[in-house]
């Protein structure tokens, strides 16, 4: 049996419903280096988009070959994130390209 990721989904905060999906796992860019993942948050009934960005996990196995894991994402990393993105101005009802809010390893 193929065992499968659970790589979106929906969430409810505060009364609210949000869809949530990951748009970037841990990739090598060549002009930033290691970049971290990214999930991408919508409310169920708005527009405008929320991108949370994750820096990339510090446990390496050297400098120069960083130790690559799959990203770890549950419902308490997504929830925290939605009030996190809030908290810093997102407007799920407005118009406007999608903002982007770096985040620690737990959402906040």
């Amino acid at each position: 049996m193929l065992l499968k990721r659970n790589l979106s989904g929906l969430i409810a905060v505060d009364g609210h419903r949000y869809e949530w999906a990951v748009e970037r796992e841990p990739q090598w860019c060549t002009g930033d280096g290691w970049r971290g993942m990214a999930i991408s948050l919508r409310r169920a009934s708005g527009q405008r988009e929320a991108w949370l960005e994750f820096p990339m996990p510090s446990a390496r196995r050297s400098a120069l070959q960083p130790q690559l894991r799959r990203p770890q994402v549950n419902r308490r990393i997504v929830e925290n994130g939605v009030r996190a993105a809030l908290a810093a101005g997102w407007e799920p009802g407005s118009r406007g390209k999608p903002v982007a809010f770096d985040v620690d390893a737990d959402g906040r």
